[in-house]
């Protein structure tokens, strides 16, 4: 069954916006009113959204070698993390004006682990938090040879020190069970394929 909800953009008024900070980050302010399920509109709610640009991430698989290569970084927004915020990770960026999403998943691929992507398969598109950011993510499965993946990368202007890692397929599932991998879009990559690995096969070995 596919749902369809029978709300649009069109069922929210927006009664004024503010910009409040422009920085990495841009943080908004709205006043709104959005139509209930019950009839009627809400009273005027006050909401802060981030706007985000929009991001690709790519799971680099070599399925003749059972291989995942992963990256690690620093993260800000990890720095409670009780082990480290340092996270492994799929490589990932922003979209920038006219660029494609298969371009900066390849993009990135070279960028952050120094891998040349042969074919790349579509996983999904989700909205990231919508509770608090207009962030949109757009994940791929993408074939590489990790013959010779691995070392550090990463833009010396972008500050990224990022350090490749090559995993067997089932360490990283192991990883993903234990759970040691905290990264939301790791993890519904990582899932995906447990799911279609025979798929994934077929079409790429």
């Amino acid at each position: 069954m596919k749902f369809q909800t029978q709300m649009t953009s069109q069922d929210v008024q927006i009664v004024e916006s503010q910009l409040l900070y422009q920085g990495h980050l841009t943080l908004l302010k709205y006043h709104l009113k959005y139509r209930l399920f019950a009839g009627g509109w809400s009273e005027t709610v006050i909401r802060e959204v981030f706007q985000a640009h929009g991001a690709a991430g790519v799971l680099l698989f070599d399925p003749n070698r059972d291989e995942i290569v992963l990256v690690e970084e620093f993260r800000l927004g990890a720095l409670e993390d009780k082990n480290s915020p340092w996270l492994l990770e799929l490589v990932m960026g922003v979209i920038e004006k006219g660029e494609s999403v298969q371009e900066v998943a390849r993009r990135e691929a070279q960028e952050e682990a120094g891998c040349n992507i042969i074919d790349l398969i579509p996983i999904c598109e989700y909205w990231t938090s919508p509770g608090i950011s207009t962030g949109r993510f757009t994940l791929f499965c993408g074939r590489i040879d990790a013959s010779t993946a691995g070392g550090i990368f990463g833009l010396t202007h972008e500050h990224e020190d990022i350090r490749a890692h090559v995993f067997s397929k089932q360490a990283v599932y192991d990883m993903l069970k234990s759970g040691e991998i905290k990264n939301a879009a790791t993890i519904i990559a990582i899932q995906w394929l447990q799911l279609h690995e025979l798929e994934v096969k077929e079409k790429w070995v």
